[in-house]
């Protein structure tokens, strides 16, 4: 491995989950436990994550690398929120800061529930919200169901706010992230609250920003919502999508959807794409709600 800290394209997988910055929690990183201690190149780490388009390794070793900068200078990057007597394995929170006191995004990778791919759309998304200013969460869920995936996430939010001056974030007017599978679940934490999913009665987010999904649950009374999906997505309709958002847009939800032609499913942040930006569009959407929590 390149010293001092820093990861490059060249170094593997098994370096990535070995390096001493993410000691303890260095298996969470990877997409499957059993990728753990791959001799893929970082190059080609897009491999490990075969529903999603558009992985750039530059990005993702950039965000591994801030994450790696903040571990080195003595600031936690990763957080358990189950207790040691509740605790589940693979499950945490990893952590982007941005300036204290700012509020936070919590954001769930998708991976079809069957793996997490925080490497692709978790730390590049997180890594441009933090330099925005803004806290940034990415959550490491259990796989192999909706079921367990949901508590997490409701028992991941309820931990944020429990730990809110520890962590130095403002709970105002939060807002949820989520690509694919990750976007059902912003989606529905939206809208149905945290408590629905065995978490605690916490207030709703401020925005949803939800990307390529063909989730179509909603309520009356969902948070404003933010929606990107390409035309040449195999696996979301673009159509399901656009419906949702009309019936948010009748229900008198606020919302804004954009629809891409050349970005496939998964596209994370986008570069490279007709999708690339999306990001900035959905900060301005968020900022405009930020005093619009909803109770």
């Amino acid at each position: 491995m390149n010293e001092p800290a820093w990861l490059t394209e060249s170094d593997t997988v098994a370096d990535m989950v070995n390096h001493p910055a993410f000691t303890g929690f260095g298996e969470h990183l990877v997409p499957r436990p059993g990728d753990a201690q791959s001799r893929l190149p970082l190059r080609e780490v897009g491999r490990l994550m075969p529903w999603h388009s558009h992985v750039r390794p530059g990005i993702v070793t950039a965000a591994l690398n801030r994450m790696i900068n903040d571990a080195m200078t003595g600031k936690a990057v990763f957080y358990p929120f189950y207790t040691e007597g509740e605790k589940q394995e693979r499950t945490g929170l990893f952590y982007y800061r941005g300036k204290p006191g700012a509020p936070f995004a919590l954001i769930f990778p998708g991976g079809g529930f069957s793996y997490v791919g925080s490497l692709h759309e978790g730390f590049p998304l997180a890594d441009v919200l933090s330099r925005k200013g803004y806290n940034a969460f990415v959550l490491q869920y259990r796989t192999g169901g909706q079921a367990v995936a949901y508590e997490d996430m409701a028992a991941a939010l309820s931990w944020i706010f429990h730990h809110a001056e520890e962590l130095e974030i403002s709970t105002q007017g939060y807002s949820l992230w989520g690509g694919s599978a990750g976007a059902r679940m912003a989606a529905d934490l939206g809208s149905y609250g945290a408590a629905a999913f065995g978490g605690e009665h916490v207030p709703r987010p401020a925005a949803v920003v939800m990307g390529y999904t063909g989730h179509t649950r909603y309520t009356e009374s969902d948070p404003p919502t933010f929606a990107v999906v390409s035309l040449d997505d195999p696996i979301a309709s673009p159509r399901v999508m656009e419906r949702r958002i009309a019936a948010l847009n009748t229900a008198g939800v606020d919302t804004e959807f954009h629809l891409y032609r050349n970005a496939g499913h998964g596209f994370g942040v986008g570069t490279g794409t007709d999708a690339e930006g999306w990001m900035e569009l959905a900060v301005r959407f968020w900022e405009k709600h930020l005093t619009n929590e909803v109770p």
